[in-house]
């Protein structure tokens, strides 16, 4: 079904494998396309509670790939507009899945592959990982994923990895914000199947309304409104079956149904 990738299901986690290892799983048009249509897939499967983004190889992702870039030099500028849509379409996709998402990064994640890392909710970086928006290097700018890295890390380190394109490390990027965990590479699984177990015990649509929280208030100042908009908000959720079936079954200390 997918060229570039492919989707790996156990039990109720299903791992995208980016699958050019030839290439560091640098992305070019049809990557772009077949992470997009894998995200869509996987988030309308409510088998699937957590998804993991991943790549083959040696690194997880490189970034564009070169041809993609020379193709892309020789665009107009609306073709060049097209083009960037499509990709700003699939972070996008990544980013709005209504359920949690991880990143496996190991190698290499440079460019949009930084922006990969930091389009999903969560991320565990091999302690050889490096990470850079080195854009700049390349006369262009890391517009796409912006918002992205910007939400992970923040402006003040943004203003300097934007301009400077240099790399960091995955401890640096762990303080910064972009990583959850850091560990051994040979340890990536076990950490992030620790990460998810607790992920798996949350109630699916809890979690969406929490992912949908948090969007809705970051970034605005405590006032009437938000306090408002925050009592509307958990006011609907205690209301639906899942938050009363969830209640009753801890106070019942039972299964609650989205475990059964």
């Amino acid at each position: 079904m997918y060229q570039t990738l492919s989707i790996e299901r156990q039990e109720r986690v299903a791992t995208i494998w980016m699958d050019r290892p030839d290439v560091f799983n640098a992305f070019d048009e049809q990557l772009i396309a077949d992470l997009g249509a894998a995200c869509a897939e996987l988030d309308a499967d409510a088998s699937v509670r957590v998804v993991v983004l991943a790549g083959r190889g040696k690194h997880f992702s490189a970034g564009a790939d070169l041809n993609w870039m020379k193709r892309a030099s020789a665009f107009t500028e609306e073709e060049n507009r097209a083009d960037a849509r499509k990709f700003a379409h699939m972070l996008r996709a990544l980013s709005g899945m209504s359920k949690p998402t991880v990143a496996r990064v190991q190698g290499a994640a440079l460019g949009g592959g930084t922006g990969l890392a930091a389009a999903c909710d969560m991320a565990v970086a091999s302690s050889d990982a490096t990470f850079a928006t080195s854009e700049v290097k390349f006369g262009i700018i890391p517009a796409v994923i912006s918002p992205y890295v910007l939400r992970a890390i923040g402006p003040r380190h943004v203003l300097r990895y934007f301009q400077s394109g240099e790399r960091f490390s995955a401890q640096r990027a762990l303080a910064m914000g972009l990583v959850t965990e850091v560990c051994e590479r040979e340890q990536l699984d076990a950490t992030i199947a620790q990460l998810i177990e607790p992920l798996i015990v949350g109630a699916p649509l809890a979690q969406k309304a929490a992912k949908d929280l948090i969007a809705a208030v970051d970034g605005r100042p405590i006032d009437d409104a938000v306090s408002e908009e925050t009592a509307q908000r958990i006011a609907r959720q205690r209301a639906t079956s899942e938050a009363k079936d969830g209640i009753s079954a801890f106070l019942e200390k039972r299964t609650p149904a989205w475990l059964l």
